[in-house]
């Protein structure tokens, strides 16, 4: 039985999108069960047979400031979610609130992996491939050295190893060119990193990438620090967005364009599908002693199900774990400036 913790109140819609996300996810899902998290009013009339309530007495609010959220609301729904992790009642936590309050309170309660300077947010941006490129930072650090870097791609390709599938993903370092020449000194300093992490098998470097091959899928991975990848996420969900109204404008100007929709209304469904952000919702908190995933704030009731699905798998297939002995084996090439470290013969599966 794989037990979620949920922060119900979190979000721009709160109850009324999480508790119907949360019945839907019980139905499909005969091996979970949830630890609700909410204010009396919102939580306590719940019922399911695999779900139970834990009542909080406040709530963290989209614009709070981290002191606030992490210092003076210490009953709040997103801190009680979290406490759930960390006294081991819950596997994974899930919360659409406040992302920089998740990531301060996450890291206070949790703490960090050994190896691990700064966690970082992994999300998924729709590709042409018809999957996800799995892109972070996505906001938690501005500013980031080398080893920051190195360590974002060491637990991405966990990530992708459990909720993808392959076991050897490949990583790309985000840069202004694909020659090791270009970039600044920390990215040229990165890719050192990453070239000596290929050779000793912690990962599998593909090479620089550009911003487009992000949206192509050419690596499974892209790093980057957190500002160019919150930059590219929003550009893509601003993109996604005005391509769906362009569609849905054009096609219902007049007779002629309403026909030509139902021609090709198989093409456009199947557009639409592939750039829907509701399917990759769902940000990894890596780097904790705990599973932390971030929901959209404006997630509907499915988003926010993609979520809990997210938080689902990485329970079941022991991410944690598999960050945890993927950056232990790179840790060494930390520790002496990148020199190289005898191979891996096989990471933990």
């Amino acid at each position: 039985m794989i037990t979620i913790a949920v922060d119900c109140m979190g979000g721009d819609h709160g109850p009324p999108v999480t508790l119907p996300a949360c019945s839907r996810f019980l139905d499909q899902h005969a091996d979970v069960h949830l630890i609700l998290v909410g204010l009396p009013e919102a939580v306590e009339s719940y019922r399911h047979a695999r779900a139970s309530v834990v009542l909080a007495s406040e709530v963290v609010t989209m614009d709070d400031p981290l002191e606030v959220a992490l210092r003076r609301k210490k009953d709040s729904s997103m801190r009680v979610t979290i406490a759930q992790v960390k006294d081991g009642k819950a596997q994974a936590a899930v919360s659409a609130g406040n992302t920089g309050a998740l990531m301060a309170i996450s890291r206070y309660l949790l703490k960090t992996l050994d190896g691990i300077d700064r966690p970082a947010i992994a999300a998924q941006i729709p590709n042409a491939k018809g999957g996800g490129t799995t892109v972070l930072d996505m906001g938690a650090n501005v500013d980031c050295s080398a080893e920051h870097l190195l360590q974002f791609a060491v637990m991405g390709s966990a990530l992708v190893s459990v909720l993808g599938g392959d076991q050897s993903p490949t990583v790309g370092l985000l840069n202004i060119g694909e020659e090791a020449i270009k970039g600044n000194e920390v990215i040229k300093k990165a890719g050192e990193l990453l070239r000596t992490a290929a050779k000793t098998g912690d990962l599998n470097f593909y090479g620089n990438v550009e911003g487009n091959d992000i949206f192509k899928g050419t690596a499974d991975i892209v790093v980057c620090d957190g500002f160019v990848g919150n930059v590219a996420l929003k550009t893509s969900e601003g993109l996604a967005k005005m391509i769906v109204d362009f569609l849905k404008t054009e096609f219902s100007n007049n007779l002629y364009t309403k026909f030509s929709a139902i021609i090709a209304y198989p093409v456009i469904s199947a557009l639409k599908k592939r750039m829907d952000h509701r399917r990759y919702n769902g940000g990894a908190l890596l780097g904790l002693r705990g599973l932390v995933f971030k929901s959209h704030g404006s997630a509907d009731e499915i988003a926010f199900g993609y979520a809990l699905g997210r938080a689902y798998d990485a329970a079941r297939n022991n991410l944690l774990e598999r960050v945890r002995v993927r950056i232990a084996h790179a840790a060494p090439l930390l520790a002496t400036g990148g020199a190289p470290v005898a191979p891996v013969a096989a990471l933990q599966s």
